[in-house]
């Protein structure tokens, strides 16, 4: 009789083993469902690669449908808007250049919130003003869906080597499901708090981001004109207390490293209209506090100068040749 007990418990524990192989593998099918992504820039097309990378389906749009074509021969279908996204994914990022863009990504004639399915999940990697992106969680819960924001930090180099940061905001409960897609394109996602933190971290981080930009550019050129030698300087501050990103991961000065903008006249990269877009963002959270921003206020009118000046497409460490050029005139 104990002979037959043992027999039937054994049983049964390997049909539940088996039955709890079924389930995770179902979970892991599910995982791979196709995953829609609208906005294919410099940051978005390296990002939806990943994703790739990983076995997930790509359905994509862009306003510029030439900016598909290389995913596309990657096996990504490009379809041509939003609402066509939302209409064949259940999970979607967005990374586009501003809040406007996003506003007409989700609420526009042709966009997500006009055939986005209930309980789908909605992830905004756009670097846009906080309570845009509490607006657009307000709208998506009205169609039944779930609105996060996730801003990255870390460049092109960092989306193309999928090391990104993701600063996330929305319901914690989701915080798995997001991860589990944005691990694939970053190294590190971060839970910040509600819809809109993952915003306000982010302006903060790139208000530093151009401070400090200004002022490695400035300690540069100033160390040039004192004789010294650019890689050398660099070496030394990269070893001392004045380290930062912007000198010994993206130095702003021609020839001191490879495969930085600096390198490449300033193409590619992070704008001079997107970092002063950004600083605006930091200006208008500023007052909305009655925060006092003194650099921050100065690093954005120069920006906003740099854009008049035939800096706009180039990228933000083009400071150093702006500064260069002003001691000509």
């Amino acid at each position: 009789m104990a002979a037959l007990f043992r027999m039937s418990r054994n049983l049964l524990q390997m049909c539940n083993k088996h039955a709890d192989i079924a389930m995770a593998s179902s979970r892991a099918l599910a995982s791979k469902t196709p995953v829609g992504f609208i906005g294919l820039g410099n940051m978005g097309s390296p990002m939806a690669k990943n994703l790739l990378k990983h076995g997930y389906p790509i359905v994509a749009t862009d306003a510029f449908p030439e900016s598909g074509k290389e995913l596309q021969d990657l096996g990504a279908q490009i379809v041509d808007s939003p609402a066509e996204v939302a209409d064949k994914t259940d999970r979607i990022i967005t990374m586009l250049p501003s809040s406007p863009n996003v506003v007409d990504a989700y609420t526009g004639a042709n966009g997500v919130l006009k055939k986005v399915k209930k309980g789908a999940l909605l992830i905004d990697s756009s670097t846009i003003d906080p309570s845009v992106s509490k607006e657009m969680a307000v709208a998506a819960e009205k169609m039944g869906a779930v609105f996060m924001d996730a801003p990255v930090s870390g460049g092109v180099g960092a989306a193309s080597l999928a090391k990104l940061t993701f600063m996330v905001g929305g319901p914690e409960e989701e915080f798995t499901a997001v991860k589990e897609l944005l691990g694939c394109m970053g190294a590190n996602v971060l839970y910040c708090g509600p819809v809109g933190t993952g915003q306000a971290v982010k302006i903060c981080n790139n208000m530093l981001l151009a401070i400090g930009m200004i002022g490695t550019a400035e300690t540069m050129n100033l160390g040039i004109r004192l004789g010294l030698d650019p890689k050398l300087l660099a070496q030394i501050l990269n070893m001392s207390s004045g380290r930062c990103w912007s000198s010994d991961a993206y130095n702003p000065v021609p020839g001191v490293m490879e495969g930085v903008p600096s390198a490449n006249n300033y193409q590619g990269g992070y704008s001079t209209t997107l970092m002063t877009k950004d600083l605006g963002l930091a200006q208008d959270s500023a007052t909305d506090t009655k925060t006092a921003i003194p650099l921050g206020s100065l690093a954005h009118e120069m920006y906003r100068v740099m854009c008049t000046r035939g800096y706009a497409s180039k990228d933000f460490s083009s400071v150093f040749q702006f500064l260069r050029e002003k001691e000509g005139q």
